[in-house]
């Protein structure tokens, strides 16, 4: 969901909506804005910048202690990027909901394509860890990802690359546009690209569903017979990171597409029912904002190696203790397999 997105929803709800319908239907929207202006406005904030903070400390952890080549790890610091992107898209909102679109054109077409492309990354960097993960577990010995670690950083370009020319059509008609009542707003400029924009969206999702749901199926069918505690780990975080993704972006995706149904009377809907199927659209939305600064807390509940560096990064800056050596996992890289990289599990 970008910019375009957001305003969609918001403003149907907005008692300043210029809306071709009954004064009944407007009063009967009017109290949900209100409602969760404030609350909204709070929480977008907090999420900012705890997954600036987050991140951020991610980011370093794994630059100071751990083998950024390592193709696992890589893919880590892009998910970290993506989830950095995505969050400063956030103030924007958060001016954009108390003032309209008052930014110009130009940073209009920039933070909806923005925020569009850290949703595709993040759903396509996810997908090919489990792919390699499953290769790894499978078929430890295969060439392919001998190849893939040597061209990881190719890989990731080509993930940024496919994730920017899905969003080329919103940049396009993505415009700032005046309403009657004076106030600006960042939307399409036909609803046709937002319908096509939705299907978009649910696609790449259930895409990448299917396709981690297999590999994690018969991960799991090798994995109960295996004894490898290293390998378990690994494919033990990345499901927790895919869990969560899924957990967030599943209700927004399915509810977001209703409401934009019964917004266009392609499904009919009474007032009270439109206002459920908001509010719990509201609830999921905020939910899947919030992903973006939690991948860090699953490192540190979850990731081993990411637990000690943390500790050891705080010792190491704080006064009352002296000054620790941190041990780094890169020199043992070596001593891994073609795929079982050094990464910060």
């Amino acid at each position: 969901m970008n910019v375009t997105e957001y305003l969609f929803y918001e403003n149907t709800f907005s008692p300043s909506y210029d809306y071709d319908n009954s004064l009944e239907s407007n009063w009967c929207q009017m109290d949900l804005y209100h409602f969760s202006t404030m609350f909204t406005s709070i929480l977008y904030a907090l999420i900012f910048l705890f997954s600036l903070l987050g991140n951020s400390l991610v980011l370093w952890i794994i630059v100071k202690y751990e083998n950024v080549t390592s193709l696992t790890n890589l893919f880590i610091v892009n998910l970290c990027i993506t989830d950095l992107a995505f969050s400063c898209t956030l103030p924007f909102w958060i001016v954009y909901k108390y003032y309209g679109w008052i930014l110009g054109n130009f940073l209009c077409k920039t933070v909806s394509a923005i925020f569009s492309i850290s949703y595709y990354c993040g759903v396509i960097f996810l997908t090919i860890m489990t792919i390699f993960r499953y290769l790894s577990v499978v078929d430890p010995l295969s060439t392919l990802r001998t190849q893939t670690k040597k061209r990881g950083v190719l890989v990731s370009l080509a993930i940024w690359s496919i994730s920017v020319l899905v969003v080329v059509p919103e940049i396009i008609f993505t415009e700032t546009i005046t309403y009657s009542n004076g106030l600006q707003h960042c939307e399409y400029i036909d609803s046709t690209w937002k319908f096509v924009e939705l299907c978009q969206q649910i696609a790449f999702f259930l895409c990448s569903f299917c396709t981690i749901a297999i590999c994690y199926i018969r991960m799991l069918k090798i994995l109960l017979g295996s004894r490898s505690q290293k390998r378990y780990r690994t494919v033990r975080l990345i499901f927790a990171i895919v869990l969560i993704f899924f957990l967030s972006w599943a209700p927004y995706n399915v509810l977001g597409f209703l409401y934009f149904l019964s917004y266009k009377l392609i499904i009919q809907l009474s007032c009270e029912s439109r206002k459920q199927v908001f509010f719990a659209f509201d609830i999921s939305r905020k939910i899947a904002f919030c992903h973006c600064c939690l991948n860090p807390v699953l490192y540190v509940f979850v990731g081993v190696k990411f637990r000690r560096h943390l500790k050891l990064l705080c010792k190491k800056y704080c006064s009352c203790h002296s000054r620790i050596e941190p041990s780094s996992p890169r020199p043992h890289s070596f001593h891994t397999s073609p795929y079982e990289d050094a990464s910060m599990y």
